[in-house]
């Protein structure tokens, strides 16, 4: 354990990641589970939301470009709550759109603010959760993303509520907006202050503080090895289906069976709550089974959960297939994390690279999906990402713990590689 900080102080520093990742989850299913509501306010077809979603996901890039930079130059505490209020902000203006102004240019607005908090506050959620592990000595990456899934079931078992109570878009958006700037405040001043280092070979002495362009090329390095795109592969295929599902997954349930936006929602809190779950436990399956096995296995329950939600004849077996498209989606993107992170050494820069390819395809997948709905609807468009989670699972060799001379302290191993 890192002797520099307190027990107290890595407490209040873990809650406060914990609480980050759980409000970036909660703002992601409260506009996921309005969309079907949006969409039939402002009277707008498939191709206009795929518009939408890309506008987010551009503004997610930008923010996903600007993370390492800000965490540098102003560290995790400004930068995470920069990155939350201007989330926060982005949902309220989503609902002034849809409800007050009736805008669809106002919606995009509000998206982009939306995508570009997300974006940032992404990257830096993880490098933080990266800095407690090594700090504890233990591996909870994978709890961390449990909270953002927590972070999902409540917002969408919030917005079924609001559908519920016939709330419009805009009191449901700005209650949610208030609760997420409140708990940002609270949960960013208990980060510590500390420098952030693209790697710590590229800061040699303690009070050295490295030029940007030196960052810059550690932070560049990891894209030029092949194992960062293997582990690409993975990442981008499960979190193309998560991405999926927090945007399109209800309205699959409203627009592709034909049921009601209350169990469209309902449908969204089922694929959150079981990839909670799988999250919760995905430290011991993963110490018992090895990495490889255990995303080989659920790259198979997620391709079956998706074929069963997109085949399925009744709403108890839509149900069933989202519970199982969540819990085959649940580790891809962690455990991703965990491997791009094997060897300390290069782990800043290797988790940055594999964060941007995992958040590209969170966040540009649903409007790609979008658009393809268009000409062949909307089930029929989740084919594609039952293909790219077989391609996850075939790629998942590339997970394979990684120990390098670096990556192995002459005197024990740390817990990671251990428990690998």
């Amino acid at each position: 354990m890192d002797t520099t900080l307190s027990r107290a102080q890595i407490v209040r520093w873990r809650t406060a990641i914990f609480t980050v990742f759980f409000l970036s989850g909660l703002s992601v299913a409260t506009w996921a589970a309005r969309v079907p509501a949006i969409k039939s306010t402002l009277g707008i077809d498939n191709i206009q939301i795929g518009f939408m979603l890309l506008g987010a996901g551009l503004a997610s890039i930008i923010g996903l470009s600007l993370a390492s930079v800000v965490l540098a130059r102003f560290g995790a505490r400004r930068g995470m709550l920069a990155a939350v209020l201007t989330f926060s902000v982005g949902v309220v203006l989503v609902g002034i759109g849809a409800d007050l102004a009736n805008s669809y240019a106002v919606v995009v607005a509000g998206l982009a603010l939306f995508g570009l908090g997300n974006g940032s506050v992404d990257v830096m959620m993880n490098v933080e959760g990266a800095a407690i592990e090594k700090t504890i000595g233990k591996t909870i990456l994978p709890l961390f993303h449990a909270f953002f899934s927590f972070g999902t079931v409540a917002g969408a078992g919030l917005g079924a509520l609001a559908i519920a109570l016939d709330m419009n878009i805009l009191v449901h958006t700005a209650i949610i907006a208030g609760l997420l700037a409140l708990a940002g405040l609270w949960a960013t001043a208990n980060v510590p202050a500390r420098e952030i280092a693209m790697d710590p070979d590229a800061d040699p002495a303690p009070t050295a503080k490295p030029a940007m362009r030196e960052r810059l090329h550690v932070a560049l390095s990891a894209w030029k090895e092949p194992r960062t795109y293997a582990l690409g592969v993975i990442m981008l295929g499960m979190s193309f289906a998560e991405g999926g599902a927090n945007d399109w997954l209800a309205l699959g349930v409203v627009d592709g069976h034909g049921a009601s936006e209350a169990l469209g929602a309902i449908g969204l809190a089922v694929f959150s709550v079981s990839m909670t779950v799988v999250r919760v436990f995905g430290g011991p399956l993963v110490d018992r089974f090895g990495r490889v096995a255990t995303l080989r296995v659920l790259s198979v329950l997620a391709a079956s959960g998706l074929l069963l939600f997109i085949l399925a004849p009744s709403v108890p077996l839509i149900f069933v297939g989202a519970a199982l498209w969540g819990a085959g989606t649940s580790l891809g993107f962690p455990l991703g994390m965990s491997a791009a992170a094997d060897d300390p050494a290069k782990a800043a820069a290797r988790v940055s690279a594999a964060a941007t390819i995992g958040y590209v395809a969170f966040l540009c997948g649903p409007p790609i999906l979008g658009f393809v709905s268009v000409h062949i609807g909307v089930l029929n468009t989740l084919y594609i990402l039952v293909a790219l989670t077989i391609a996850s699972g075939l790629a998942s060799g590339a997970a394979k713990p990684l120990v390098t001379p670096a990556a192995t302290p002459p005197t024990s191993p740390t817990p990671q590689q251990t428990s690998a």
